[in-house]
């Protein structure tokens, strides 16, 4: 198993805080989008935040339970424990049916799982295909369409999908939490995205085209109106995140200006801007 603590550079008494901020300054440094970035590491910082920034994740990962089998390779982070029979029963003797949690006595009972995704996978929508062990020791294959604009914290339904050792029974319902990782570049609010973008004092004063790299890896022409002011913020319609219940509706793109002025001048920009100002 990977160190995360050593992934994030942070020690493994390291406050919330600490963490994320070690998380925020790496994933920006290794971002696939940046010049330099690199994909893997990406990843790798990815997975070591999904742990250690979740509360309960990170006190399993520093205790960890024995290991009982049966978890499907690359679908760890469905289950809330360090085992199957966890993330199913809630921790419960999975044998006597503690943990269960029965929403009428005439089905047999729902089951809970968590997940994990990127802030582009919620822009985007996400497909998760999974083989998973129920309590009657059935493998069953789920596939999972998380749908583009899902909120850090929702659960999926999925109904009939739970557990099935009562065959006199209907089946009970399976839901799916999502947790949405933070991301380096973009900060969710509702549905829209908010983004610091720094520009010289020069394109601040005269104005400027450039061009923005989007979260869902297209292209967007932005114009820098002339003497745009440090802390404004641009709004960019229909940029934003797609409304869960209606994807072709979505939030804006809300870029905050930061103002970057030069360390020193030369004679001759001193006189120009001298002569600008008297």
């Amino acid at each position: 198993m990977s160190d995360y603590y050593q992934t994030l550079g942070v020690q493994k008494g390291a406050t919330e805080d600490e963490i994320k901020r070690a998380y925020r300054k790496l994933a920006m440094k290794h971002h696939p989008d940046r010049t330099g970035g690199d994909d893997a590491e990406f990843k790798k910082i990815q997975e070591a935040y999904a742990t250690l920034g979740d509360a309960q994740k990170r006190e399993q990962y520093d205790s960890p339970q024995p290991d009982f089998g049966g978890m499907p390779p690359g679908f760890e982070d469905l289950f809330r424990g360090g085992s199957p029979f966890e993330g199913f029963f809630g921790g419960g003797n999975p044998f006597f049916g503690q943990g269960f949690r029965h929403r009428t006595p005439a089905k047999n009972s729902d089951l809970n799982l968590d997940t994990t995704i990127t802030l582009a996978d919620a822009y985007n929508g996400k497909d998760v295909t999974a083989s998973v062990t129920l309590p009657s020791g059935r493998e069953q294959m789920l596939e999972i369409k998380i749908p583009p604009g899902i909120q850090s914290g929702q659960r999926l339904r999925l109904q009939g999908l739970g557990d099935d050792r009562n065959p006199q029974l209907p089946r009970g319902d399976l839901f799916l939490g999502v947790r949405v990782l933070m991301d380096p570049l973009y900060e969710r609010r509702g549905d829209d995205l908010w983004r610091n973008l720094t520009i010289s004092v020069w394109d601040a004063l005269l104005g400027k085209d450039i061009v923005l790299d989007t979260i869902d890896g297209k292209q967007l022409n932005v114009t820098i109106p002339p003497c745009s002011q440090p802390g404004s913020t641009l709004r960019l319609s229909g940029y934003g995140m797609p409304h869960i219940n209606d994807p072709r509706f979505k939030g804006n793109l809300m870029l905050n200006l930061t103002v970057t002025f030069p360390k020193s001048l030369t004679e001759d920009q001193k006189n120009i801007i001298k002569q600008i100002t008297n």
